[in-house]
């Protein structure tokens, strides 16, 4: 069944502003997504607002996952100050004056000073560990060795899930070769598709590959939460989150969301990559994420014909640098022609070669990451 926008815009119009204004005429509206049964839309309020805000949001995501034919739901609440401008000053009761109260009296008082982003955290139900897997920048390889780690990790005999939290540029969907929709359970959580052994999530999985996501960072951070927490995962060891380069709200709204047992930095050896792999680094370090090291992608080519070796990118910089930083050096992985090639065949080396030389370097290097997680397993 076909969702229109005119269906959300009259399911919306029940929900009310906190000043008591019908949603739909509040002017806080942005554009309305809906295809195929995903709903997506943001609710753009003044940041000195934007807790009072908070309980709208979720009843407009309630109101429009009740609609039929309604099987995604994404709303974000945008909360910006406008340039210069000062926030505002606290409402003066006056006695007797007839309407609602701005909405900044509707703040609930602070209660023993601000609390800490990361008093947020909260464990996924049936999930032992939570790893994540980053680059301090794009086209490094780490989407093809977080998949290819979380083989390694079941070949060692854990129960493991993957989640493509790549919001702009979702790979999993081609490396994998899944392109279906996930379906919903009895809870209308979005049940993970399966290849591999593996349970799959991705935005990739609700979007068209060509669709170009163009969206704020409150976007960013509610898709990420949800495909946290509106996922049906089961039981897992761990789960893998492959994250987006850099060091930006995905990164952030993770690490705030759920308690991470570590992380695992990809670079190439070049000087280039290990600056913004150190500074992924100290991203995690700073918000108290365990580095459970460091791995050296695309570290040599070694040629198919004669077996000489070429450090194209340079060779042993991350190795350097872990040891400069004081996290272990995982591994490194070769530039190979193998490794591509199943790769964009949706068939990654580690299942599809599982007796190859560069199967056993995922394995080895999911070996040194499992013993690291032994303690969070062992009691899970």
């Amino acid at each position: 069944m076909s969702v229109t926008q005119q269906q959300v815009l009259d399911s919306l119009a029940r929900i009310k502003s906190p000043r008591g204004v019908a949603l739909t005429n509040a002017n806080v509206l942005s554009a309305i997504s809906a295809a195929d049964g995903k709903v997506f839309f943001s609710i753009n309020v003044d940041a000195a607002e934007a807790r009072a805000w908070e309980s709208v949001r979720a009843e407009a995501e309630a109101a429009v996952r009740a609609i039929p034919g309604v099987t995604t739901v994404m709303v974000a609440l945008t909360a910006e100050r406008k340039p210069g401008a000062a926030p505002p000053p606290p409402p003066t009761p006056s006695r007797g004056t007839p309407g609602v109260q701005p909405v900044h009296a509707h703040k609930p008082p602070p209660q023993g000073g601000a609390q800490s982003p990361m008093a947020r955290q909260s464990e996924i139900p049936g999930v032992a560990a939570v790893i994540a897997v980053a680059s301090g920048k794009g086209g490094v390889g780490k989407s093809t060795t977080a998949l290819n780690l979380a083989l390694g990790l079941r070949d060692l005999g854990l129960r493991v899930g993957l989640l493509d939290a790549d919001i702009y540029g979702p790979s999993v969907p081609r490396l994998t070769g899944l392109h279906e929709k996930p379906a919903l359970d009895g809870e209308r959580k979005m049940i993970p598709l399966r290849r591999f052994g593996l349970a799959i999530m991705s935005i990739g999985f609700l979007v068209e590959e060509e669709t170009a996501m163009i969206w704020r960072g409150p976007m960013v951070m509610s898709a990420v939460t949800q495909m946290l927490r509106d996922v049906a995962w089961g039981s897992l060891d761990v789960l893998v989150v492959d994250m987006p380069p850099g060091t930006g709200d995905a990164q952030l709204t993770l690490a705030q969301n759920v308690p991470l047992k570590g992380a695992v930095i990809v670079s190439t050896p070049q000087d280039l990559s290990l600056i913004d792999a150190r500074r992924g680094l100290a991203m995690f370090r700073k918000v108290n994420v365990p580095v459970l090291g460091i791995v050296e992608n695309m570290s040599y080519f070694q040629c198919p014909h004669c077996g000489t070796k070429s450090d194209i990118f340079g060779h042993g910089g991350a190795r350097h640098e872990a040891e400069k930083l004081g996290v272990p050096f995982l591994g490194e992985i070769p530039l190979h022609m193998a490794i591509r090639a199943t790769s964009d065949a949706g068939n990654p080396v580690v299942d599809s070669e599982p007796d190859g030389p560069h199967a056993a370097i995922y394995r080895a290097i999911a070996g040194q990451v499992r013993d690291q997680l032994k303690g969070v397993i062992a009691a899970a």
